[in-house]
């Protein structure tokens, strides 16, 4: 079953004239945990869910929610560990997890045949979920991805991963110092003070602490993503950044040489957190894939 709770429908943060849709928030429970997800709206219209990337959450979607929710109803999950789901107690944090989290998310939300986007990490999960459990999704969307990380980066982010994390005083410190990581960002201040401002929850001592369990990134293990492309059956668009190396020619040709049909679409002046650069650009992207498929 899934709870709903009222959200405020924040005023125009990007300086740039974006506003983030507004939504409620609801729960649903998924692996033996309460995980949390945004509801846009419009109910009754062909459903379509987004997943955000490794330290992220679900206001990701923020900016991007209402350029689909004329034709779609809009739900965006914030994965176990993140934003304001639960954290996994095992720690347990892999693809295969997040995939089975994403059935049973779907089965009690009567997600069917639906469109499901997914950026970053959230792109694998939702790659290995649409390989795994076929029939499920009818239109799949991976947005800027690392298909194939390298030992290096994987070691990088272990160490991230052991660090303690940082407390702060006020929330408004924890805003301030706010980064988006990877750098290289084209986001308007505005949108990612708004981030910001939903990634961090107050603990016992009163300080204010990021909404996200490092185990996720302690326990990260590198997966090669090309071989999944081989179950894909479903229409599917890849969507890189301009600037952004995460989705290479050749990396974009060992998809198509197991996926014939998936296609590729570049957002302009955005790096890898396209929601965020580059708003109206990937509603675009994404758009004109989805009219193509009816």
């Amino acid at each position: 079953m899934a709870s709903h709770l009222n959200t405020d429908a924040s005023t125009d943060r990007s300086g740039d004239g974006i506003q983030p849709a507004p939504s409620t928030s609801g729960f649903v429970e998924a692996g033996g945990l309460r995980l949390h997800y945004l509801d846009y709206g419009t109910a009754g219209r062909p459903a379509m869910l987004c997943v955000h990337g490794g330290a992220a959450h679900a206001h990701w979607f923020d900016f991007v929610a209402s350029g689909f929710s004329a034709d779609y109803h809009v739900r965006a999950l914030d994965w176990r560990g993140h934003g304001d789901s639960e954290w996994s107690q095992s720690p347990d944090y892999s693809h295969e997890r997040f995939a089975s989290d994403l059935t049973e998310v779907a089965d009690k939300l009567d997600l069917r045949d639906f469109v499901l986007i997914g950026h970053s990490m959230g792109g694998m999960a939702a790659l290995v979920y649409a390989a795994t459990y076929p029939g499920r999704v009818g239109k799949l969307i991976v947005a800027d991805t690392t298909l194939h990380m390298e030992e290096h980066r994987i070691a990088a982010m272990r160490e991230v991963g052991a660090r303690q994390g940082s407390n702060y005083a006020t929330h408004e410190a924890f805003v301030a110092r706010y980064r988006l990581r990877p750098e290289g960002t084209t986001a308007a201040p505005g949108i990612i003070r708004h981030v910001a401002e939903h990634a961090a929850r107050q603990i016992g001592d009163g300080s204010w602490r990021h909404k996200f369990d490092r185990n996720i990134y302690l326990q990260r293990v590198s997966v090669d993503g090309l071989p999944y492309w081989s179950r894909i059956g479903i229409p599917a668009l890849l969507v890189k950044g301009d600037r952004s190396p995460r989705i290479t020619p050749q990396i974009f040709a060992g998809v198509k040489a197991r996926c014939p049909h998936a296609e590729l679409a570049e957002v302009p002046h955005s790096d890898h957190h396209i929601t965020l650069d580059n708003p109206s650009g990937f509603v675009q992207a994404v758009q004109a894939f989805l009219a193509r498929h009816g």
